[in-house]
C-alpha cells in the first residue's frame, strides 16, 4: 500500500508541475512552486482519494489562490466541501470563481443547486442554463444537465409541454427517464397519476418497488389513505423486506406527517430534483465511484433533508471505502427515525462491529436491540438467528429458525431459507440426520439454489455417501452458478473421490485460480497432484498451506503429514 501511495504521489508531483506550469503564468506561479504548497496539494490530493475529505478541506484550504488557475484543484476542493456538507461555503468559493470569469460545471450546478433550495427559481434557472451545453451528452452529467434544466421551466410549462422535454432525453438513460414521466405527472397533478404509478411498479423487467412509497405518499397527501395503505401491504407482500416501505407503514399510522421518517412532495421541485441526485448517486456507487456519490447524494440531502433513505446509501457508501467510524455515526443518526430503522442500524452497526474485530460487542448491541422490538415479525426474527449462525452461536440460532418454520408453511418466501440456514447449523453442531432433512426440505421448495445443492452434496462427498449422486447434482450446479470457487471445488472434489483424478484436477486447478488464498482449496489441488504423480507440485501447494495464516490447526497438521509422507 506504501508503494503504491509513492507511485501515486511521483504522478502528482510530475502532474502538479505540468499543469501548473500550463495555466498559470510565471509571473504568479512562484508562490505555489514553495516546498509546503507542493506539499499541501498532493497531501490534499491524496486525502481525497482516501475519501478523507475532512483532511482533503485542510490542505486544499491553506492553497488561497490556486483556483484561480488550476481547474483541477478547484473541482476536487468544491467536492470535498460538498462531501463535508458544507454547501454555503461551497456556493460563496463557486461566486468568487465566477467573479473571476471562471466557470465550470460544478460551480454552475452548486450554485443552481443553492438557488433551488433558497426559491430563487429564476436565478436557478439561470446556472441551470449554463449546463446544458452538455445536454446531448452521452455521460450521465449531461443527462443531468438537461433533466435540471427542464425542471426549473416546468413551472412555466403545462403538462404535455413537459413530458415531450423529458421524452426528448438522451433514452441511454431509460429508465430514468420512465421515473421523471412519473413525477411529472405527480407534479402537475394529473388524474393519470396513480395509474402511471402502477404501470411503472409493475414493470416486470426493473426493479420499481421503490417508487411504491412515492406512489403511496402521493395518494396519503391527496387524502385517499384507505387506498394508499391497499396498496402499500399489496407492496409489502412482493417486497417484504422493503425498509423504506416498512418504515412508512409505521408512519402512516400517525396523522401528522411533519413526523414522518421520509418527507416529499412531489409539488416541489427541489424534492423530485433531490430524487434524481439520489438515482445518479446511487449508479455511481454501483460503479464504485464513492466520492462522485457522495457529491450528489449530499446535493440531495440538502435539498431534502429530511428524506432518511438518502441516509442509508450514505452510509453504505462510507462502509464500503471502510470508514466505519463515519458509517456508524450515520447509522446512529438514521436509527432515530422510528423503530424499523433502528432495527436496520443496529445490524448495520453490528456488521461493522465484526468487520472491527469487535464480535462481543456485537452479539450485544444485536441482542439489545432484538429484545427492544415489541412483537417482531419472522424477518425480524430470521435476522437475529441468521446474524446469531453467522458468529458461531449455532444452538440458539436454531431455536430462531425452528420458531420461524413453526410459524410458517412451504409457501412462505423465507421457508426454503430459513431450512437451509437452520440445517447448516445443525451440521456444525454434529447433528446430521436434522441437517441433512432441512437441506432436502430446502431444496424441495427451490430445487434450483446452487448454494444449497452445494452444501449438501459436498456434505455427502465428505461423509463418503451418495458420491454418485452428488457429483450430478454438483455439475448441476456448476451449470446453475459459472465461475463459482466453492461450487467448482466440491465438483472437482467428489471427481476425487470417485477417483477420476484427471477430470478432478481440471476442476481444482480452476478453483485454485479462482481463490487462490483458500486453505481448503488449496489442500485438495495439492492432493490431486499427488495422485497423479506430481509431487513436487503436491509439496508446493501443502507447503503453501500450511503457511497460510487464516488456514485452521487440523488443516495445517494434516498437510505437514502429508508433505512428510505423501497420500497413500
Amino acid at each position: 500500500m506504501n508503494l503504491i501511495r509513492s507511485y501515486i504521489k511521483i504522478i502528482l508531483q510530475i502532474f502538479f508541475f505540468i499543469s501548473i506550469f500550463n495555466t498559470i503564468n510565471a509571473k504568479n506561479s512562484d508562490k505555489f512552486y514553495e516546498a509546503d504548497k507542493i506539499s499541501n496539494y498532493f497531501s490534499g490530493t491524496l486525502s481525497f482519494y482516501d475519501n478523507d475529505y475532512a483532511r482533503s478541506y485542510r490542505y486544499f484550504n491553506k492553497l488561497d489562490g490556486l483556483g484561480n488557475n488550476h481547474y483541477r484543484y478547484s473541482k476536487l476542493y468544491q467536492y470535498s466541501l460538498i462531501n463535508l456538507e458544507r454547501v454555503k461555503e461551497a456556493f460563496d468559493y463557486s461566486i468568487r470563481l465566477e467573479s473571476l470569469g471562471l466557470n465550470s460545471f460544478e460551480s454552475n450546478l452548486i450554485i443552481g443547486v443553492y438557488y433551488l433550495k433558497n426559491k430563487k427559481f429564476n436565478k436557478a434557472e439561470e446556472y441551470f442554463k449554463k449546463l446544458t451545453i452538455l445536454g446531448k451528452d452521452r455521460t450521465i452529467t449531461g443527462f443531468l444537465s438537461a433533466t435540471l434544466n427542464n425542471w426549473v421551466l416546468f413551472s412555466k410549462k403545462n403538462q404535455n409541454e413537459a413530458l415531450k422535454l423529458i421524452n426528448d432525453l438522451n433514452p441511454r438513460f431509460e429508465n430514468i427517464k420512465k421515473i421523471q414521466l412519473i413525477l411529472a405527472h405527480c407534479f402537475f397533478s394529473s388524474n393519470n397519476t396513480s395509474v402511471k404509478f402502477k404501470e411503472l411498479t409493475s414493470n416486470e423487467k426493473t426493479d420499481f418497488s421503490r417508487y411504491n412509497f412515492f406512489h403511496v405518499n402521493y395518494l396519503s397527501q391527496q387524502g385517499k389513505k384507505k387506498q394508499a395503505i391497499e396498496i402499500l401491504n399489496n407492496s409489502l407482500k412482493k417486497s417484504p423486506q422493503n425498509l423504506i416501505l416498512n418504515q412508512l407503514k409505521v408512519d402512516l399510522k400517525n396523522e401528522n406527517y411533519e413526523d414522518f421518517s421520509n418527507q416529499f412532495n412531489c409539488s416541489e421541485a427541489p424534492d423530485i430534483l433531490a430524487e434524481i441526485f439520489y438515482i445518479t448517486a446511487n449508479l455511481l456507487s454501483s460503479q464504485n465511484l464513492y466520492s462522485a456519490s457522495n457529491f450528489y447524494l449530499n446535493l440531495a440531502k440538502y435539498l431534502n433533508p429530511k428524506f432518511t433513505s438518502f441516509e442509508t446509501l450514505y452510509a453504505e457508501n462510507y462502509y464500503m471505502i471502510k470508514n466505519y467510524k463515519k458509517s456508524k455515526k450515520i447509522y446512529n443518526k438514521i436509527g432515530k427515525n422510528g423503530y424499523i430503522y433502528k432495527w436496520f442500524s443496529s445490524k448495520q452497526i453490528a456488521k461493522i462491529l465484526i468487520k472491527q474485530d469487535r464480535k462481543e460487542e456485537a452479539i450485544n448491541l444485536i441482542s439489545k436491540n432484538f429484545k427492544q422490538l415489541d412483537q417482531p415479525d419472522v424477518f425480524q426474527i430470521y435476522d437475529y438467528a441468521d446474524f446469531l449462525k453467522n458468529n458461531e452461536m449455532f444452538e440458539k440460532s436454531v431455536l430462531y429458525f425452528t420458531k420461524i418454520l413453526d410459524s410458517i408453511d412451504k409457501n412462505h418466501s423465507l421457508f426454503a431459507k430459513t431450512s437451509d440456514n437452520r440445517g447448516v447449523a445443525y451440521e456444525r453442531l454434529s447433528k446430521w440426520q436434522s441437517a441433512e432433512k432441512d437441506l432436502l426440505n430446502s431444496l424441495s421448495v427451490k430445487p434450483n439454489d446452487a448454494y444449497v445443492i452445494n452444501y449438501l452434496a459436498y456434505s455427502w462427498v465428505e461423509k463418503g455417501i451418495n458420491i454418485e449422486k452428488s457429483l450430478g447434482m454438483l455439475r448441476k450446479a456448476n451449470k446453475l452458478k459459472k465461475n463459482d470457487g466453492y461450487i467448482i471445488d466440491s465438483l472437482g472434489w467428489a471427481l476425487f473421490k470417485l477417483k477420476k483424478y484427471e477430470e478432478s484436477e481440471k476442476y481444482l486447478e480452476q478453483a485454485v485460480r479462482i481463490m487462490p488464498s483458500d486453505p481448503v482449496v488449496n489442500d485438495h489441488y495439492g492432493d490431486v497432484l499427488w495422485k497423479n504423480s506430481k509431487f513436487l507440485q503436491a509439496r508446493y501447494f501443502w507447503n503453501y498451506v500450511a503457511n497460510l495464516k487464516d488456514a485452521e490447526n487440523e488443516i495445517k497438521k494434516n498437510v505437514k503429514k502429508k508433505i512428510t509422507f505423501g497420500i497413500n
